[in-house]
């Protein structure tokens, strides 16, 4: 369960309003009618994967920083941390991080980029007689794999 208020509750509720309004199957409906009773109530249990679809999607397309500024960005983003997918953003980014620390002190060898498929990537780095390859696409950034 995540407690909304404030401007986090306002982008939240706005944008699943936004999309509700849009949706004409009928059990989509009924789930995004839902959601916006959760929002609108301030507290979201059962829709919180809902709330992270409407949140990337408004991010992603630049709608939410379009229509509520800055400030209306930077709520949606806090609340999309502390979502199941968002917190585990954070968890794998603080992975790859410890992983890219190891490496600190070590001459860089090489560095390379490679596309695997649209907006996926992977980063291969060389360093002290390591490499770490790194999967960066619209899930995060993990460690794909290390080498000696």
């Amino acid at each position: 369960m995540i407690t909304l208020a404030g401007e986090a509750r306002e982008v939240a509720l706005a944008e699943s309003q936004a999309v509700l309004a849009m949706v004409h199957d009928d059990t989509t409906r009924q789930r995004f009618a839902g959601l916006v009773a959760e929002i609108d109530d301030g507290e979201v249990s059962d829709g919180t994967d809902l709330l992270e679809q409407v949140l990337e999607l408004g991010l992603q397309a630049g709608r939410i920083r379009a229509y509520y500024g800055p400030g209306g960005e930077q709520a949606a983003l806090k609340t999309l941390r502390r979502l199941p997918r968002g917190r585990a953003r954070a968890e794998s980014a603080r992975e790859v991080s410890e992983a890219l620390a190891t490496l600190e002190g070590n001459v860089l060898e090489h560095v390379s980029l490679t596309a695997v498929a649209p907006g996926s990537y992977i980063l291969s780095v060389h360093a002290g007689g390591l490499e770490l390859s790194l999967r960066v696409d619209g899930s995060g950034a993990r460690l794909a794999s290390v080498a000696a």
